[in-house]
């Protein structure tokens, strides 16, 4: 196995800077409450894209979550509304609800959302922190293809990137091919593995090992947690998703995992390889990683490329423990 990520830890007083590219979402709203109760970490921005719910519905979750952590002045910015390609985005509002939060209401946010595009500021913000910042995508990667084109040294100024996507060698949630992340812009997740960033990706074959069971849920929603009871009430409608789509009784903590994979790395195995990502026919949008166990005689889709860490195996016990105690945090 590879060597294990430096982690973002509090130690010695150091603070760590990250933007979160997302689309909340139930479970992206976990990850996000857990880095807004994770006080070494400095949240430079929220970048929006599609997926879950469509953009603009993802800037107005964003702007909510931010409003409900007490962080009215983290900036909002909004990505973009379809993929690089064009065309009609794909909406998971079947799994998140049709606001994306569990169709519970909530008033509409006061803080407005930053004027730019979600690229230019993250090639803002990486330009004048170059080596600092780390990048956690919880959606699509439209947003970050943009930047690396907008920017040729983007991908090497990025401290970290963080992706939940793909299914490694296991089959996928959109269909048995792909992820719902890389198959919602697989011309962007490709030029992304591909940019030479320094990327760990988390696959759906490693979130799926990580539950909250329906006990869980309940102990959730009871505990003196910042959140809980908000928490609590958007995942009824995921869970009974779940329920309904994998027999599952509980919740996939894809998002609240990956934020994990971002601040303890350690409880994480890794394994390096190039990934590209299937851009056309039946397999669109599956990843696929050279694991480097053969040397080709000649070149191919793969040869050229730098590796990135793919994450391997899990400690699924403490990365539980790991989620609720930060999630049931006063």
């Amino acid at each position: 196995m590879d060597s294990v990520p430096p982690m973002l830890n509090g130690d010695c007083g150091v603070t760590h800077k990250i933007i979160i590219d997302t689309d909340p979402g139930i479970d992206d709203s976990m990850a996000i409450m857990m880095a807004f109760q994770t006080p070494h970490l400095e949240i430079m921005g929220l970048t929006t894209v599609f997926g879950n719910v469509k953009t603009k519905d993802a800037t107005r979750n964003a702007l909510i979550l931010c409003e409900m952590a007490g962080r009215h002045g983290a900036p909002v910015v909004e990505g973009s509304s379809q993929p690089l390609k064009g065309g009609k985005p794909k909406i998971g509002d079947f799994v998140h609800g049709s606001n994306g939060l569990g169709d519970i209401n909530l008033p509409e946010p006061i803080s407005k959302k930053v004027e730019i595009s979600a690229s230019e500021f993250l090639v803002e913000k990486v330009s004048q922190h170059p080596g600092e910042i780390s990048i956690l995508a919880l959606g699509p990667l439209t947003n970050l293809a943009m930047a690396i084109k907008r920017d040729s040294s983007f991908a090497t100024k990025v401290k970290r990137l963080v992706i939940l996507g793909g299914a490694f060698f296991a089959l996928g949630n959109i269909n048995p091919a792909a992820e719902a992340n890389i198959y919602g812009d697989p011309e962007a997740a490709d030029i992304v593995f591909t940019s030479g960033a320094n990327i760990t990706v988390v696959g759906i074959n490693i979130t799926t090992q990580v539950k909250l069971t329906d006990d869980d849920l309940d102990q959730l929603k009871r505990s003196a947690g910042k959140h809980a009871k908000f928490l609590g009430d958007i995942t009824k409608f995921y869970r009974d998703w779940h329920v309904k789509s994998d027999g599952v009784y509980g919740i996939f903590l894809h998002d609240p995992v990956s934020f994990v994979v971002l601040v303890r790395p350690d409880l994480f195995t890794y394994k390096k390889g190039v990934v590209r990502v299937e851009t056309q026919g039946i397999c669109v949008g599956h990843t696929l990683m050279d694991q480097g166990l053969k040397k080709w005689n000649t070149e191919n889709p793969w040869t050229g490329y730098s590796p990135v860490s793919v994450v391997w195996t899990v400690n699924v016990d403490e990365v539980v423990k790991y989620i609720k105690n930060v999630l049931m945090k006063p």
